[in-house]
């Protein structure tokens, strides 16, 4: 006879798997975490890439406003966050001025 589940047996109601987030959604989370700790603007999500971690996502935020907004200096952060878009860690990869092409020093 074949085992039966159910509410009524004791045994425990089946659960949907949690949403799978896409990478829209991690960018938001990553956003929203950067955004607070480094307490600067965000200007772009360059980059969202699955791991095996979770997600590693490229954000682009302003560090110094200047006068003109040519001269303002950007940084990239690497923010990784896991499969629910919980922070794992963050760290500054670059920095630069805007519209510095990339692999120009100065």
């Amino acid at each position: 006879m074949a085992e039966r589940t159910g509410a009524g047996n004791g045994a425990r109601p089946h659960r949907r798997p949690p949403r799978r987030l896409t990478a829209a959604d991690v960018a938001r989370a990553a956003v929203a975490e950067i955004g607070g700790l480094v307490d600067h603007d965000v200007e772009s999500v360059i980059a969202v890439q699955r791991n095996d971690d979770g997600w590693q996502v490229g954000v682009e935020v302003v560090e110094s406003h200047r006068i003109p907004d040519s001269a303002d200096i950007l940084a990239i952060y690497e923010v990784c966050v896991d499969e629910e878009g919980e922070l794992l860690s963050y760290r500054r990869t670059r920095r630069y001025a805007r519209g510095q092409t990339v692999g120009r020093s100065r």
